[in-house]
């Protein structure tokens, strides 16, 4: 749950965070970070931008693919290709997911039903110990907003 809080006068500045978006147009935002990548924002109706929501899921994606890669490469070799798709169930009446389905999409053809089920078991708990994002949502993280007129 949000909780929304305006800093008092006395409170302490804080830094300029490392990532931030920037209102570009009507329900548009530019993403950035300090490294200088960007990613543009706004409704999933629009085209050439990503929705909030596909982003989570992308960054679920990208992060559950990242926690798996070694392990994949390990037993299928360091070019295999890695595809993570993620999808999503709304929650019932409400303005949230309820449920992302992630699935790790590798070459398991060539792999015998025991290989397979031990590269299944140890992307598993590579991406359970290793994905931030995932964790984070699993553990369901805190969320703290202010209003500030200070960059």
């Amino acid at each position: 749950m949000t909780t929304p809080t305006t800093p008092g006068p006395t409170a302490a500045p804080q830094p300029s965070p490392t990532l931030w978006a920037e209102r570009v147009g009507p329900k548009t935002y530019v993403g950035r970070n300090d490294r200088g990548a960007e990613v543009r924002m706004g409704p999933h109706t629009d085209a050439g931008v990503f929705s909030p929501g596909e982003l989570l899921k992308i960054a679920l994606a990208g992060c559950s693919g990242m926690s798996a890669e070694r392990a994949v490469q390990r037993r299928l070799g360091p070019d295999t290709p890695i595809k993570v798709g993620v999808s999503s169930i709304a929650g019932t009446g409400q303005n949230r997911y309820a449920t992302l389905l992630t699935q790790l999409i590798v070459p398991l053809a060539e792999l015998s039903p025991e290989d397979r089920k031990v590269l299944v078991s140890v992307a598993m708990r590579a991406i359970d110990a290793g994905c931030t994002v995932g964790r984070t949502l699993d553990a369901g993280a805190e969320l703290e907003v202010t209003v500030s007129d200070e960059a």
